[in-house]
């Protein structure tokens, strides 16, 4: 957390203070839902390890019984490591675990591995080729489809069981998510990504610079963020940046995002691969995927797809030999789809919750960037989800106004967030239609696919996945619990 920039003088937030007060807080309830994810043992290890906090209660609920027992063990062993006492409890039922919550972190995932092979396949027969498609294009609207229903009965339950909780969601599509949160209820939500820490990292170590002396000011949409300002001691980093891009062994270490620098004049905080299904550019055409797209997050096609399955049974596989106290090395992690500092115990992940939490908990303010209502925070930009530096202190969320984006940059996210309000709409209102205009709307897809095209292909996504999205084979209207 080594970002303060031009909001920190007016919350009082100053590095010295940072993380330095040791007093006792009260303790907390932590609740996280879709425990089986391994985020969960970042949150947990980071949480324990706040200055000050001697202990609270850790609520794991998942609906797989197996690997919500994995999380409790691992939790437990984390706890035990670290000399840390908290109570740990553990449930397949939510509601059981909902009361008296004061910090509930949403990670669900529905159905993903059962559909993950749809949203890929499907539309790369019309032309779409994605290599997330778990935000935007067609994959991230299904998953939206199947996921949101969900997302809104634990709203429900929420304000039902635990009203004033603090509610941080780390689910995928992270945009439609918290506008779903903001259109359908009155709690405290932020969405919470760790793009843009990575990479503000990524950026200091192209220009070649320690992160902490880089000055940078950051907004936009979730993995479509724009850093605007990016400096040091007065100097443009910029100017350095868009050399380095131009030398084409540099080029290719970021292919799709310095393209975009060199076209548009700024860089987006999302990987080059999962960008590249955000725009137009880039996916259109074999050749073109073949020019700017590379191996792995840089644009394979099918990554996630392909991978997901693998990902999920090593990480499995880990977690039982680190339980069992077995050597864990890096190609294990690699296996898994983990940092090479996921285990690591000593020191708090760049993941924002156990932030939020310490600065919620002891007043002392921080600074985060998460994913909240446009209410003026973004000129140029609609009354949708933006990504926005928040100042977060015992009063709760504070998030700042930013200003005007250039007007490149705000065009490129109005086209995803029309996208992300039509998808939304056709979940609340139960329209069918609004959801094959989504599709139609995606910045990619359009750029592949006829209007013609793209209602076929959502008919058969939605015949593939039906057990999912329950009204969506046949009708306009959608039948799903709300």
């Amino acid at each position: 957390m080594a970002y303060y920039g031009r909001w920190a003088k007016a919350f009082g937030v100053q590095k010295s203070k940072r993380g330095a007060l040791n007093m006792s807080f009260r303790k907390p309830k932590i609740l996280i839902l879709g425990a089986g994810s391994f985020f969960t043992n970042f949150w947990i290890k980071d949480i324990a390890l706040i200055p000050g906090l001697e202990g609270g209660t850790f609520a794991l609920v998942d609906v797989n019984s197996e690997r919500l027992q994995l999380t409790f063990d691992m939790t437990k062993k984390i706890l035990e490591k670290l000399g840390k006492k908290w109570v740990i409890k553990a449930s397949l039922d939510r509601e059981e675990l909902m009361p008296n919550t004061d910090y509930l972190i949403n990670t669900i995932e529905v159905s993903g591995l059962e559909t993950v092979k749809h949203d890929y396949e499907i539309p790369k027969k019309y032309g779409v080729d994605q290599c997330i498609g778990d935000t935007i294009g067609p994959g991230g609207i299904m998953k939206a489809l199947r996921t949101i229903p969900v997302w809104l009965e634990i709203l429900r339950d929420t304000e039902r069981l635990c009203p004033n909780a603090l509610v941080l969601n780390y689910t995928n599509p992270m945009s439609m998510m918290v506008l779903a949160a903001e259109m359908a209820t009155d709690l405290p939500v932020i969405g919470l990504c760790h793009s843009v820490q990575s990479t503000s990292k990524q950026l200091a170590e192209y220009v070649g610079i320690p992160y902490e002396k880089m000055e940078w000011e950051c907004a936009g949409i979730n993995h479509m963020a724009w850093f605007t300002k990016l400096g040091c001691n007065g100097q443009d980093l910029y100017s350095i940046l868009r050399g380095k891009a131009q030398d084409p062994e540099f080029y290719q270490k970021d292919p799709v995002r310095f393209e975009i620098l060199l076209q548009f004049g700024y860089f987006p905080t999302e990987s080059s691969g999962h960008f590249s299904e955000y725009v137009p550019y880039f996916r259109k055409r074999p050749e073109l995927i073949n020019r700017y797209c590379g191996e792995g997050y840089k644009g394979e096609s099918g990554f996630y797809a392909n991978n997901w399955p693998k990902w999920s049974k090593a990480l499995d596989d880990l977690r039982k030999r680190w339980i069992a106290g077995q050597e864990i090395t890096e190609e294990d992690l690699q296996k898994s789809n983990l940092p090479t500092t996921a285990l690591a115990l000593s020191q708090r992940s760049d993941e924002y919750a156990s932030y939020i939490v310490e600065a919620h908990l002891n007043g002392n303010p921080a600074i985060i960037h998460g994913n909240v209502l446009n209410q003026g925070l973004i000129d140029n930009l609609p009354q949708g989800v933006v990504e926005v530096p928040v100042v977060v202190d015992k009063t709760g969320l504070h998030p700042c106004k930013f200003g005007i984006l250039p007007p490149q940059l705000a065009a490129l996210n109005r086209s995803c967030m029309a996208v992300h309000e039509l998808c939304v709409k056709s979940i609340l209102e139960s329209d069918r239609e609004a959801a094959i205009q989504a599709m139609m709307l995606d910045p990619l897809t359009a750029a592949v696919c006829s209007l013609a095209e793209v209602r076929k292909m959502a008919t058969e996504l939605f015949e593939a996945e039906k057990r999912y999205i329950p009204g969506y084979l046949t009708s306009n209207k959608v039948t799903c619990s709300l």
